[in-house]
C-alpha cells in the first residue's frame, strides 16, 4: 500500500513561525493546478505494481483551492493509478476557509478526512502567530464539520510565549468538546529567517522556553490518555482506528509519491524531492521534464531513518529487523550506544523492540540523533 501527497503551494497569508514552501499570490493558481495533474499523470510508471492507499492534499493550504480543482486532481489519480477500495482522503484546510458550503462539497467529492490548523482557540496567539483566522472562526468550523466528517484532525502549537500551563490545559479541552478522534500537536518552533526569527532578535517576541514546551507536552500526553487518545507518534494522538494512515505510511518506511513544488518522494531506496520553485516547477511540468532530484539512500541512510521514525512511534525499533536487514554490526553499534540511555530509563526493551519511555518521549529526537551512525560504509 503506497500514498500520493499533493503539495498545494499557495497560502493568504505568511504565518510567522512557517518555513514551508508557498506563495501568497494566486494569479497563478489554475496553471499551477493544471502542472499538478500533469505530473501525477508523467509519474503513473512509478506505481505500476503499487496500490494506493492514500491522497493527502498538503501545503501551504489546500482549502484554498475550489473543490472542483481538488476533485478533477483526485480524479486524475484515479485514472492513472490503482487506488484502494476505500482509499483515505486528506484535505489540510484552515478555518477561514471552512464554510458550511465549502465543508458539504468537500464531502461530497471523496474526500474523508480533514486536518484542520487550529493552532489556538486563544486569540492573542492567533495574532502573535498571524493565522488567518480568529479564535470564533476555529469554533465555528469545528461545530460544522463535525456534523459532516467523522475522520477530523486539529493541530494544535504549544510552548508559545507567555502560554501558562493552564492557558494550555484550556486549548486542549476546548479541542476535545468537539469529539474529534485524532489531534496531532507541535512545539512553536523558531526557524531560520521566518518572521517570528525576526520578531524574537528584535525582542517584540520573547524566545520559546524548551521547559515550558516540556511542560505542556506532558500535560497534552496526560489529558488525551485519560480522554481515550493512543499516542501513537511523538506529536501525534488518534483514538484507536483513527491512526493518520497517510503519516504512518511514511513512519513504516512505505512508499509514496510527492507531487508539486518543493514535495518529497520515497521509493523505498531512493527519496526525490520536486525544485521549490512554482515557476520553474510549471515550466518544467510544461516542457515534459520532471524538476526532481534524486539520491539513493545509503545502508546507513536507511538505518539512521529507522532509528528516528522507529523511536518517534509507538512501532519502535524492531532489534530482529536491525540484525536481518542491517546486519550485526549495526545491531552492535546500537545495543552500545544505547546503553546508557536504558540506565538513564530514557529507552527500554520489551519484546526485542526498542522504545522510548514515557520520561524518554520528548527527548525522542535527539536520542535518535545519538543512536545515528556516520560511517560505517
Amino acid at each position: 500500500m503506497s500514498g500520493i501527497y499533493i503539495h498545494i503551494p499557495f497560502c493568504k497569508q505568511a504565518c510567522h513561525y512557517c518555513d514551508f514552501h508557498f506563495s501568497t499570490s494566486l494569479k497563478k493558481k489554475d496553471e499551477m493546478v493544471s502542472a499538478l495533474a500533469k505530473e501525477i499523470a508523467m509519474r503513473k510508471d512509478e506505481f505500476k505494481d503499487e496500490t494506493v492507499a492514500t491522497i493527502y492534499f498538503g501545503g501551504g493550504t489546500p482549502s484554498i483551492l475550489d473543490v472542483d480543482d481538488l476533485k478533477m486532481l483526485i480524479d486524475v489519480v484515479y485514472q492513472n493509478y490503482k487506488v484502494d477500495d476505500n482509499p483515505e482522503i486528506t484535505v489540510e484546510a484552515n478555518p477561514d476557509d471552512l464554510t458550511e458550503e465549502r465543508i458539504i462539497q468537500l464531502s461530497k467529492n471523496n474526500v474523508n478526512r480533514l486536518s484542520i490548523g487550529i493552532q489556538s482557540f486563544f486569540e492573542d496567539d492567533l495574532k502573535m502567530m498571524n493565522r488567518a483566522h480568529d479564535s470564533q472562526e476555529a469554533q465555528q468550523c469545528l461545530e460544522i464539520a463535525t456534523q459532516y466528517f467523522d475522520n477530523i484532525s486539529l493541530d494544535l502549537i504549544y510552548g508559545v510565549p507567555n502560554m501558562s500551563n493552564e492557558k494550555w490545559k484550556q486549548n486542549i479541552e476546548k479541542a476535545l468538546s468537539f469529539g474529534v478522534p485524532h489531534i496531532s500537536s507541535y512545539a512553536l518552533t523558531v526557524e531560520p529567517k521566518t518572521a517570528l526569527d525576526k520578531f524574537i532578535k528584535k525582542g517584540i517576541i520573547k524566545q520559546p522556553d524548551d521547559e515550558v514546551a516540556q511542560e505542556h507536552f506532558h500535560i497534552l500526553v496526560e489529558t488525551l490518555k485519560e480522554n481515550g487518545f493512543i499516542h501513537y507518534e511523538l506529536s501525534n494522538f488518534g483514538k484507536p482506528d483513527y491512526f493518520s494512515k497517510n503519516n504512518s505510511s511514511y513512519w513504516l518506511g512505505k512508499k509514496y509519491i510527492g507531487i508539486g513544488p518543493s514535495a518529497h518522494s520515497y521509493d523505498g531506496v531512493n527519496r526525490g524531492w520536486n525544485i521549490s520553485n512554482n515557476a520553474l516547477y510549471s515550466k518544467a511540468i510544461e516542457e515534459n521534464r520532471l524538476p526532481i532530484e534524486t539520491e539513493k539512500l545509503t545502508l546507513t541512510d536507511r538505518y539512521n531513518e529507522y532509528i528516528m521514525t522507529g523511536l518517534r512511534t509507538i512501532w519502535g525499533v524492531s532489534l530482529d529487523r536491525i540484525k536481518n536487514e542491517f546486519g550485526l554490526k549495526y545491531l552492535d553499534y546500537l545495543n552500545k550506544e544505547s546503553k546508557r540511555f536504558l540506565e538513564d530509563d530514557l529507552l527500554v526493551i520489551e519484546n526485542n523492540v526498542l522504545q522510548t519511555t514515557k520520561k524518554g518521549k520528548f527527548l525522542c529526537d535527539g536520542i535518535a540523533s545519538d543512536l545515528f551512525l556516520l560511517n560505517l560504509e
